[in-house]
C-alpha cells in the first residue's frame, strides 16, 4: 500500500483530496498542514518522509494572498520557493514522487492565445515569482516530479472568489467587477480528482489544469449570480486599473489542457457545468 503525503489538507485542494481519498482507498493517506507538519523545516520534512515511508507526496500549502505577498516577500518565498525544495529534497532521498501545484501568474499575461507547458515564464508579481522559483526547485532536486498549474481555484471550503461573491451579493446593492482580465476558473474536486489520475499513471512532468472554456472576472460574477439566484446586486463591469491593488495580475492567463487530456486520457468538465456543481452543494449546507 503506497503512502501519501498531503500537506496544506486544511485548504481548498487539500479538503478536496481527503475528501476524495475516500474513493481512493487502496493508498494510506498522511493529511497534514502547518501544525502538524512544518514544511519549512527541512530536518523535519526528511525525518517525516522518512520515517513514514513516504512514496508520493502533494503539496498542497502555498502563500496565496497575492497582494500581501508584495509586502512580505521573504514569507512569501519561504512557503512558495523554498519549502518545495525542501519537499523535493525529501522525496527524492526517499525515491518518492512530488506533485508541486503551481500557478497561471508564472506567465505575464499578455498572451492572445492559451498558454503551453513549453511558453516562457515571465511572472509580474511576487507571488508569481515565488511560484516559479518553487517549480524550478522541485523540478532540479526531485527526479519524480510533477509540476501542475492552475488557475482561479474555487471550491465548497475554505475563502475563495465564488463564496465571496455570493456573500457580497447578499450584503451589496452593486459590485464593480474587472473584465479585462481573462482566465478560467477552476473547482478543486476536478483538480484533486486530476491529481489522483497522476498519481496512478505515475505521470511525471509539467502539466496544466483548469476547467474548459475562457471568461472575464465579470462574466465569472454574472454567471454565479444567475445559477444562485441572486438578483438583488448589481454587477458593473469595471478595468483592471479602476481595482485598487498593489500586486500585477495577468490580463490574459488562460491554460492549454491538451497534454494532461492526452497523458491522462480524460475529458475536462466545462466550467461552467462545475459552477453549477459547486453552488448546489454551498446551498445544500446552508
Amino acid at each position: 500500500m503506497k503512502n501519501i503525503l498531503i500537506t496544506g489538507a486544511n485548504g481548498q485542494l487539500g479538503n478536496e483530496m481527503r475528501l476524495l481519498s475516500k474513493e481512493f482507498n487502496s493508498y494510506n493517506y498522511f493529511f497534514t498542514d502547518v501544525h502538524e507538519l512544518d514544511i519549512t523545516d527541512k530536518i523535519v520534512i526528511r525525518n517525516f518522509v522518512k520515517n513514514n515511508d513516504i512514496h508520493c507526496i502533494v503539496n498542497c500549502a502555498a502563500y496565496t494572498a497575492v497582494d500581501k505577498a508584495e509586502e512580505y516577500p521573504q514569507i512569501c518565498d519561504k512557503l512558495n520557493h523554498l519549502a518545495p525544495g525542501f519537499l523535493a529534497e525529501a522525496a527524492e532521498i526517499n525515491k518518492a514522487m512530488l506533485i508541486q501545484l503551481s500557478t497561471d501568474y508564472v506567465f505575464d499575461g499578455t498572451n492572445h492565445i492559451p498558454y503551453v507547458e513549453e511558453d516562457p515564464t515571465c511572472p509580474v508579481s511576487v507571488y508569481g515569482r515565488t511560484k516559479l522559483a518553487g517549480e524550478n526547485a522541485v523540478i532540479e532536486k526531485c527526479s519524480r516530479s510533477v509540476i501542475i498549474r492552475t488557475a482561479w481555484l474555487y471550491s465548497t471550503f475554505g475563502n475563495n472568489f465564488v463564496k465571496t461573491m455570493m456573500r457580497l451579493g447578499k450584503e451589496k446593492s452593486q459590485l464593480g467587477i474587472v473584465f479585462d482580465q481573462i482566465g478560467t476558473p477552476t473547482y478543486a474536486r476536478d483538480l484533486a480528482r486530476v491529481i489522483f489520475a497522476v498519481i496512478e499513471k505515475n505521470a511525471i512532468g509539467v502539466y496544466h489544469f483548469s476547467n474548459e472554456g475562457a471568461i472575464s472576472w465579470y462574466d465569472f460574477t454574472k454567471a454565479i449570480y444567475r445559477i444562485a439566484g441572486i438578483d438583488r446586486c448589481a454587477v458593473k463591469p469595471i478595468h483592471a486599473d479602476e481595482y485598487p491593488s498593489l500586486a500585477a495580475r495577468p490580463h490574459y492567463s488562460v491554460l492549454d489542457k491538451t497534454k494532461i487530456k492526452k497523458t491522462l486520457n480524460i475529458e475536462i468538465p466545462y466550467w461552467e457545468d462545475s459552477l453549477k456543481d459547486c453552488i448546489k452543494e454551498l446551498q445544500k449546507n446552508q
